[in-house]
């Protein structure tokens, strides 16, 4: 009986990357605590000579799984025998300001209009 995992494990096989995505800067809500899974790239793109279009023969490029906690998409991993790499997600840099400082008289730079 012929059983086939969803990525058959191979020697050429590129590392997962395991990351937790970026907040969207065009909407306001909080981003949902998701994790992302996908793979780097094993060969460089080439440039088609007619049209000019990159191209890869390589479809991994094109998958990318979700999973709502790092714990589960680790677990996928290692379930399917993948090489991964986790990347933890960088707090965003808060600067605390009032709105009265923008017309502090003490400001870097004068307020004008």
């Amino acid at each position: 009986m012929n059983r086939r995992r969803p990525f058959s494990v191979a020697k050429s096989m590129t590392t997962a990357r395991i990351y937790g995505p970026a907040k969207n800067a065009m909407r306001s809500i909080a981003q949902t605590k998701s994790w992302v899974l996908d793979f780097e790239q094993a060969s460089p793109k080439a440039i088609e000579p007619l049209m000019g279009w990159t191209s890869s023969a390589d479809v991994r490029q094109q998958v990318r799984l979700r999973f709502d906690s790092r714990a589960e998409a680790i677990a996928y991993c290692e379930q399917n025998g993948l090489a991964y790499r986790v990347f933890e997600p960088n707090p965003p840099k808060r600067i605390v300001q009032a709105y009265a400082d923008n017309f502090a008289y003490n400001a870097r730079e004068p307020w004008t209009h």
